[in-house]
């Protein structure tokens, strides 16, 4: 297939990166180091089965939901493409 000056990989090259960016960037966000005992937002003791099954974690059960529901809000991307959404 002609793809002007872009390789024969191109295309695929470019999912691969795309993919590799958002596997760095997800692992760029888990739990590092030791688990706190109280929740860095509300400071309520965090149970020790939490402790023992997501090492590193910072936030309750509670908090971690809230923050978890607020980051699957927001998307940078605008998935519907159409003109109208993109000049909201």
């Amino acid at each position: 297939m002609a793809t002007g000056w872009a390789g024969d990989t191109a295309v695929q090259d470019q999912i691969d990166a795309t993919v590799e960016d958002a596997v760095k960037r997800v692992r760029s966000q888990l739990p590092k180091g030791p688990s706190l005992e109280r929740c860095e937002e509300c400071d309520k003791p965090i149970p020790e089965a939490r402790r023992k099954a997501v090492p590193g974690v910072r936030l309750c059960v509670a908090c971690q939901e809230a923050a978890d529901h607020e980051e699957a809000t927001f998307s940078g991307y605008n998935r519907r493409g159409s003109k109208d959404s993109q000049l909201r």
